[in-house]
């Protein structure tokens, strides 16, 4: 597998064998499974467009300005901010499916001259430097191995005054409940989630200044309240696209479960963080 970098940008590093590298394509690999498409829909993330647009609106974005979306998945929220905020948006996921279903989708659209997509990692960002007006990662920032070399990513394509905007998932500093730490998939991808504190600390020390953190935690309970409502319908209506995406409802439903208790009981949250560069 080949990145292939802008102009200006950083050289691919090799891809050794390593614990975090198969954690990177696992994830990849997982959200562009025909079971996320099934249950998740269009947007994979907690708050759905909704929150995509809230975090835009924080972020003050407006036309013309260039935005750089870190695991975009199917593109989604690319094509939101430029047809809805006029901006000019290149995504990067580590994903090669998920790219090339990105484009297919933004070229039927008709946004292809102003929504691009790169394969690419988050840690090592195929763009060049002081590019981009804002950087958005949407529940993905947890699912980095090296969430430093990341934020430290974020910093460096961005322009003097540029804004980064996060939404992600958040857990209480005594960490995933053990009921929830072993679960395979999606659910895996979150087991190394953060306090919201500790994730604007690694923006500060990356150069960037937390401006903004909301709470959306009640996004969360909704996203498995949809999910398990959904495996619930497909179970009665047409069980055979359970099976045929390789979902077996007896196995995920005692996890929506306990992740919902996790939720009520404060341990899982969800956060909306802003930070913009500290020079130029």
């Amino acid at each position: 597998m080949t990145i292939r970098p802008l102009p200006g940008g950083p050289e691919p590093a090799a891809a050794p064998d390593s614990p975090s590298v198969d954690l990177k394509s696992c994830c990849a690999a997982a959200y562009s499974t025909d079971a996320v498409a099934l249950l998740l829909g269009a947007s994979y993330h907690p708050g759905g467009l909704t929150l995509t647009r809230r975090l835009a609106e924080v972020l003050g974005l407006s036309g013309g300005q260039s935005v750089l979306d870190i695991a975009s998945g199917p593109g989604t929220t690319a094509r939101l901010l430029a047809s809805e905020f006029g901006a000019t948006v290149d995504g990067v996921d580590l994903g090669e499916d998920a790219v090339r279903g990105a484009r297919e989708t933004t070229e039927d659209a008709g946004l292809a001259d102003r929504v691009r997509f790169l394969h690419g990692d988050a840690e090592r960002l195929p763009v060049p430097d002081a590019a981009y007006d804002a950087v958005i990662c949407e529940c993905a920032f947890c699912t980095f191995p090296d969430k430093a070399a990341a934020a430290a990513e974020f910093a460096r394509v961005l322009r003097p005054g540029g804004r980064v905007g996060i939404t992600d998932v958040t857990l209480a500093p005594h960490g995933l409940p053990e009921e929830l730490a072993g679960i395979a998939g999606w659910v895996a991808c979150i087991a190394d989630a953060r306090p919201a504190e500790e994730y604007g600390a690694l923006l500060r020390d990356a150069g960037l200044r937390p401006m903004r953190m909301e709470r959306h935690d009640a996004a969360v309970g909704r996203m498995i309240d949809r999910i398990d409502a959904r495996i619930a319908v497909l179970r009665m209506t047409a069980p055979h696209r359970l099976t045929a995406a390789g979902v077996d409802p007896a196995a995920v439903t005692p996890y929506l479960r306990a992740a919902r208790r996790a939720v009520d009981e404060g341990a899982i949250g969800y956060t909306l963080i802003v930070a913009e560069t500290t020079g130029g």
